[in-house]
């Protein structure tokens, strides 16, 4: 019989291991000697710590599930409850506990870590689903799809929740994308009709502005022109290629035009400035008339300058007011001149000035006579009413005398 302190084998050739309930039948050894007996369940067991040692490292160092895990731990403690190995059976029994216990809590951890990654993927779902039906309601129609399309692509990235609520979310997801696009297709399709509305109406503004590019009926036709721009303005845009050679059609008929006109009034521009030197220069003839010393001849020469200013022609509008004002001048001094010499040489005018002059005289000599009267007899009071009096009559009088002056005499 052979032993060492974990078994031993009998005279027989049986194996048995101690443990705490007592000695256990590890096998028969009919092979060989009780040591070589020994020594072959010894190796078994040596193996069981191995593998459990291996175990233990594949626990905490990978991923290995909780369902895996488990079912290597059972396969282990069944060979070591069936006690087919020499050595101290419970310590591993003890490990195999230790094993179960770390595998139950990492298994808690998992379903709490689980939960948690749930929580936040239903929270990031959420945030997606409100986000997409704001979206939905906007117009900002190429901001808005670019970022629908990145809420698609985060959704596919995220964890899936329970069927029901990942699929109720998903339904509100996709209606709020649908949403967007059927409001944006429609949008898009009222764009095109008023674009082809548009383009409609610049054909035919086009049409009258080609027709017009060769006018010469300058004011009416420029005029046309700005009410047809304002058309075009008003009518929108058409599609890029139709405005694009619709409005090169419009700009060139009115280039047309209005280059013709500006080498019509370039022209009318050169013959219109000579025009002005012209009638400067009659301006200062006619000035020299001024002052009139002899009105018959200063008549008689401004006739023949304001016939050869009718036969000159048009001047440049803004220089027209001040050459024009300049003979005008000149023309009110002649009239004056008219006006004094026939009320100097009016009979009627005359002996008019001369009886008011007359009148005014005697009432003043006679305003004088009265003072000297009321002053003599002590009535200061009478002689200063009187001597106001005098004075509005005399500035009477003075003006009448210098009105017959202008009568001659």
């Amino acid at each position: 019989m052979s032993s060492d302190p974990w078994g031993r084998v009998d005279e027989t050739g049986t194996v048995y291991v101690r443990t705490a309930e007592g000695e256990q039948v590890v096998g028969s050894w009919q092979a060989g000697t009780p040591e070589e007996a020994l020594a072959y369940f010894e190796r078994k067991y040596e193996g069981l710590v191995v593998e459990i040692g291996l175990l233990e490292r594949r626990v905490k160092t990978t991923d290995l599930s909780a369902k895996d895990a488990t079912a290597a731990i059972d396969h282990l403690r069944q060979q070591v409850d069936e006690h087919h190995a020499v050595g101290d059976l419970a310590a591993l029994g003890k490990r195999l506990d230790a094993l179960v216990a770390t595998v139950d809590s990492r298994r808690e951890e998992r379903k709490v870590q689980k939960a948690k990654q749930t929580d936040e993927a239903r929270q990031a779902k959420e945030a997606l689903v409100v986000e997409a039906e704001e979206l939905a309601q906007s117009e900002q129609w190429r901001s808005a799809g670019e970022r629908l399309r990145a809420l698609v692509d985060t959704w596919k990235g995220l964890p899936r929740l329970d069927r029901k609520s990942d699929d109720e979310l998903w339904h509100r997801f996709s209606h709020a994308r649908s949403a967007f696009s059927k409001r944006r297709k429609a949008h898009f399709a009222a764009l095109d009709a008023q674009r082809e509305d548009a383009r409609k109406v610049k054909e035919r503004l086009v049409a009258e502005a080609e027709s017009l590019s060769g006018s010469t009926d300058w004011g009416a036709t420029a005029a046309r022109y700005r009410d047809l721009m304002t058309e075009w303005k008003a009518a929108g845009r058409a599609q890029r290629e139709a405005e694009d050679e619709l409005w090169n059609r419009f700009r060139g008929a009115q280039d047309v035009f209005f280059g013709a006109r500006s080498g019509v009034f370039a022209e009318r521009d050169a013959e219109q400035g000579e025009n002005l030197k012209l009638k400067e220069e009659l301006a200062t003839e006619a000035e020299k008339l001024v002052p009139v010393k002899d009105l018959k001849a200063a008549r008689a020469a401004f006739r023949s300058i304001n016939e050869r200013w009718e036969a000159i022609g048009h001047v440049p509008r803004d220089a027209r007011p001040k050459v024009e004002g300049r003979v005008q001048a000149v023309e009110r001094a002649l009239q004056e001149a008219e006006e004094s010499e026939w009320r100097r040489t009016n009979p009627e005018a005359r002996a008019r000035a001369a009886g008011l002059t007359g009148q005014l005289q005697a009432a003043v000599d006679k305003l004088r006579t009265q003072i000297d009267t009321a002053r003599a007899s002590g009535n200061n009071a009478r002689a200063d009413k009187l001597s106001r009096e005098l004075e509005g009559r005399q500035a009477l009088l003075d003006q009448a005398l210098k009105g017959l002056e202008e009568f001659g005499g």
